[in-house]
């Protein structure tokens, strides 16, 4: 939801936004296949019941239909997701890091397709323009293993914990999905400190939904 809501701001914002993906596991110590679903994960995660954590995701779910998106909980296959980002990284040498990015979201989200699965990420590959063979070699190898670590290492320099998170220009921070809004008004904030302070040294600025506190010389 985070993607979708900072995609639609960047539609209303007159000013170039690059907008680069980084690597980052919640949970790097899950295993590949696993034998419980997304409600008894979020139960043990957090101390709730089954109960509840079957209304927080419906929650969600319906938030995300709201931004034209379809999230399917009760289908959903969790699973260590190291290799796929492997295979962004891979992807992204090609060019096609925002295409294979968007389509292992709807695979995992909407699809409940099972993403640690390599003959799953190679069809997903595929359909985005990577060459069959390639990908194989990749997932059959340890490739783009060291980017992946170095994106995850730099986010925990950054002292990030939980996604979705968006740092802009090394500097400034949006936590959570905010709302389209809430992203429009943050980064327009920016832009204008940006131009005001061309030398660019001011440091540690977050912003959420009441906008960026940036810090004062």
């Amino acid at each position: 939801m985070g993607k979708r809501r900072l995609e639609d701001a960047l539609k209303k914002i007159d000013h170039p936004i690059e907008v680069v993906y980084r690597c980052f596991e919640l949970d790097p110590h899950v295993e590949r296949d696993v034998n419980y679903n997304i409600y008894e994960k979020l139960s043990k995660k957090y101390g709730m019941s089954l109960e509840q954590a079957k209304a927080n995701c419906g929650n969600m779910a319906r938030t995300a239909a709201s931004e034209g998106l379809e999230f399917n909980f009760d289908t959903m296959i969790l699973t260590n997701t190291f290799d796929a980002h492997r295979l962004t990284m891979f992807a992204k040498t090609k060019g096609l890091m925002k295409e294979m990015t968007e389509r292992l979201l709807r695979a995992f989200y909407t699809e409940s397709k099972h993403i640690g699965d390599h003959e799953t990420l190679i069809k997903l590959a595929v359909e985005v323009g990577l060459d069959r063979d390639e990908v194989s070699a990749v997932l059959a190898s340890n490739a783009m293993a060291d980017d992946v670590r170095h994106d995850e290492e730099e986010a925990s320099q950054y002292g990030i914990r939980s996604i979705p998170f968006f740092l802009v220009n090394k500097k400034y921070a949006i936590t959570g999905a905010q709302p389209t809004e809430t992203f429009v008004q943050s980064l327009q904030q920016i832009i204008d400190e940006e131009g005001l302070n061309a030398g660019g040294d001011m440091e540690g600025a977050v912003c959420d939904e009441t906008g960026c506190e940036i810090p004062k010389k």
